[in-house]
């Protein structure tokens, strides 16, 4: 009975009905699309390169395709799932600890360079070591990529469903907000890519973001129990976005004026 309470939201006609035609919602809505293309570039990146391993233009789309649909079926089930745990206070202190986890994370990487290298070198080195064993498969290279796609999606989701957890309860906002955001992700990361090497402040913003999201959600606890309105939020985060590009040219013209 828990089980089909946790996710007769999902299958409500007037909660979609409600979700679809509300304004406030969509700009909800949006806002995840925004943060799950923001924050799952380098997911994208990395998801990409997996497929690189098949020999085929075709089985290379064919296995994003899958990994496409194995990501929505498992964003739904942790969807319904985290709505009922994100009730309990102390997961929601969890949650906005582990967001502030990954900016400290962040941020601590940014000013270490040289240690990041030498992390990612021994990565490196250890992923040749293991791919230069000799392994019989049972399964074919397609279906061991399509494997590794969707153990890749689970790992990047749950980031990314905690923080929409935190921005909206309603399950229905969160996983339309996230499939669409899916989608955009793998579609658009190329542009997105593009867009951050015009605009690198964006990586930083997108972890200012996730500070503000972690904000949220640890003041919305007892004793404060702020809620924080769906549209400032929004707003927000939209006008984030917007003052980091200006500041970006901003910046840009005033190096470029001091140089002779």
């Amino acid at each position: 009975m828990q089980l089909i309470k946790l996710y007769q939201p999902f299958f409500d006609a007037n909660n979609w009905a409600h979700v679809l035609t509300s304004g406030q919602d969509w700009m909800m809505i949006l806002t995840l699309i925004l943060m799950e293309c923001l924050l799952s570039v380098d997911n994208a990146v990395v998801l990409a390169a997996q497929t690189q391993v098949l020999p085929t233009k075709d089985e290379q789309r064919k296995s994003l395709v899958y990994g496409l649909w194995g990501a929505y079926l498992f964003r739904f089930i942790v969807i319904g799932i985290g709505t009922y745990l994100i009730n309990f206070w102390e997961i929601k202190l969890l949650g906005g600890l582990y967001l502030l986890y990954l900016v400290y994370k962040y941020f601590y990487d940014l000013r270490h360079p040289a240690q990041v290298a030498k992390k990612e070198a021994a990565k490196k080195e250890a992923h040749k070591k293991k791919s230069s064993k000799t392994r019989k498969h049972h399964l074919s290279l397609f279906w061991r990529t399509v494997i590794s796609i969707e153990s890749m999606d689970i790992v990047f989701s749950i980031d990314s469903v905690l923080a929409a957890l935190a921005m909206s309860n309603n399950p229905v906002v969160v996983l339309v907000g996230g499939m669409i955001g899916i989608l955009c992700m793998r579609g658009v990361a190329e542009v997105i890519i593009k867009l951050m090497e015009i605009i690198p402040e964006l990586q930083t913003m997108a972890y200012v973001l996730i500070t503000i999201i972690a904000v949220k959600l640890l003041v919305s606890l007892p004793p404060l129990n702020f809620k924080l309105p769906d549209a400032i939020f929004a707003g927000i985060v939209f006008g984030t976005v917007i003052l980091t590009i200006i500041f970006h040219y901003v910046r840009q013209n005033l190096h470029g004026k001091k140089m002779p």
